[in-house]
């Protein structure tokens, strides 16, 4: 089976005490075909030492959900004969409370709109390649969260 690698660094600015939490939150992620970018913890978690221009933990996770559904959803419309030229989708991610009181992304919700060469596919065909997308996804079939697709067409 494939594996696959990512190398996050981050280091301590030398002003930083560090011990008492007030330490810049930035740091890289590079992957193994050699695109680095910068990443940062949630602005929305750690207000005043993040870097709201890094890619965080929970946007990262949300896309990686909405691109393993679209790559898939693209593989199986290809199989149908469908021809796809333009899908682009503005996923939603909820960050709430689980049973024990930890935070968790508790529900991602994927709005893809698809523009499509010729006549647009029935309602119940698009659906269909929806619902096999999703189940088919590695990714949504590695998390317990709740993954919803409504489809912004």
């Amino acid at each position: 089976m494939a594996s696959y690698t990512a190398t996050i660094v981050w280091e301590r600015a030398p002003e930083e005490p560090f011990t008492d939490n007030r330490y810049g939150r930035g740091h890289s992620w590079s992957f193994d075909g050699g695109v680095s970018i910068r990443a940062s913890s949630s602005p929305h978690v750690v207000p005043r030492y993040s870097d709201p221009a890094g890619v965080d933990p929970e946007e990262a996770f949300i896309a990686s959900l909405s691109s393993c559904h679209m790559l898939t959803f693209l593989y199986l419309a290809a199989k149908r004969g469908l021809v796809v030229n333009r899908y682009e989708d503005i996923a939603d991610g909820v960050m709430s409370k689980n049973e024990a009181g930890r935070f968790w992304v508790s529900r991602v919700t994927l709005k893809p709109r698809i523009d499509w060469e010729g006549a647009r596919p029935a309602a119940d065909i698009i659906d269909e390649l929806h619902h096999a997308a999703h189940d088919e996804c590695f990714i949504a079939n590695s998390v317990r969260t709740e993954v919803r697709c409504e489809p912004a067409e």
